[in-house]
């Protein structure tokens, strides 16, 4: 009653002849308002409907271990080789443990894309999310494996694209990574691939994160006294573009995964200089501080990228300055 009521007093308000049609079109957008509101609240709920699993899929992303109640994946976020990244299939909403964040679909492409809601709305509605690189088809009840077919120098030209789009130059690449066939289930895919110490591959595109068994560190020997420890292949790669000098001078470890943190720490002590290139989020800075603690030899490099997550990002967004 006191909405009809409302609505009485507004029109006879506006009731005069002057401002009969002034009165009526206030009230029209009004509703013409709460009905876009209305919408964008049904629209926000249905896309919260859409399934993760099946997005992340499309996406080129496929769980590591499921259950009844939750999928497992290698997060869609970050790099890491021990799946941290939850998606819980009864309240389809997820939760990354490497970064503490998580929420809906919507939270996901906004974290993934770097869109805003209205952004990943339309992404979400759009339905034409195709993963390039032939990603493999998600099997939700027993772990992919890994069979690497093919060891070859870098030259598909997806990959060099995914490279630029990284601001990795092709020849820098091309010094440390290999592009690798491999199949899963019968069908054949490739990634750029970067060999660890127990010769399993990191493998990496547009769409697909993942690793070969066995999972370890990657170490690169240069021969030195020094020794660079990087968390993933793009923070790597990136620091062989920012610093040639320091890389070309320096044996690297690549963690591929903060896990594998504890099989780097009998190497530590052997080195006069180690340096952290850590990511800037809350997993990488904790490891940081954890390793200061117990290692005098240890320096914290990471304010070479200050304002940024990662190497990477820094790189990246230098390429959007030098355009500009």
């Amino acid at each position: 009653m006191v909405g009809v009521f409302s609505r009485i007093v507004f029109l006879i308000v506006f009731s005069s002849k002057n401002n009969d049609e002034v009165g009526i079109a206030k009230f029209t957008n009004k509703e013409k308002q709460m009905g876009r509101e209305s919408s964008i609240y049904k629209s926000c709920e249905s896309a919260r409907n859409i399934c993760i699993v099946k997005t992340l899929a499309k996406l080129g992303h496929f769980p590591s271990k499921t259950t009844e109640k939750e999928a497992w994946f290698l997060s869609p976020l970050r790099s890491e080789t021990q799946a941290s990244f939850n998606v819980s299939l009864v309240k389809n909403l997820w939760y990354d443990f490497g970064i503490g964040k998580g929420g809906s679909i919507i939270d996901l492409i906004m974290e993934m894309k770097s869109f805003s809601v209205k952004e990943a709305m339309e992404f979400l509605k759009a339905d034409t999310i195709i993963p390039n690189f032939n990603a493999p088809e998600p099997q939700l009840h027993s772990e992919n494996k890994i069979e690497v077919i093919a060891i070859e120098p870098l030259k598909h030209l997806a990959l060099q694209g995914y490279l630029r789009s990284r601001n990795i130059p092709l020849e820098v690449a091309r010094m440390y990574c290999k592009e690798i066939g491999y199949r899963i289930n019968n069908r054949e895919y490739f990634a750029i691939g970067l060999e660890n110490s127990l010769g399993g591959w990191e493998l990496r595109n547009k769409y697909y994160k993942n690793s070969s068994s066995p999972k370890s560190y990657s170490f690169i020997n240069h021969s030195s006294d020094r020794l660079l420890v990087t968390e993933g292949i793009f923070d790597f790669l990136s620091l062989a573009v920012i610093n040639e000098e320091l890389v070309m001078a320096s044996d690297i470890i690549v963690l591929n995964s903060l896990s594998f943190l504890k099989d780097i720490e009998e190497l530590i002590p052997y080195y006069p200089e180690v340096l952290l290139f850590l990511d800037h989020d809350a997993a990488g800075e904790k490891a940081t501080k954890e390793l200061l603690n117990l290692y005098d030899n240890i320096t914290d490099s990471s304010a070479l990228y200050n304002g940024y997550v990662d190497l990477n990002d820094k790189l990246k967004d230098e390429k959007c300055q030098t355009k500009k």
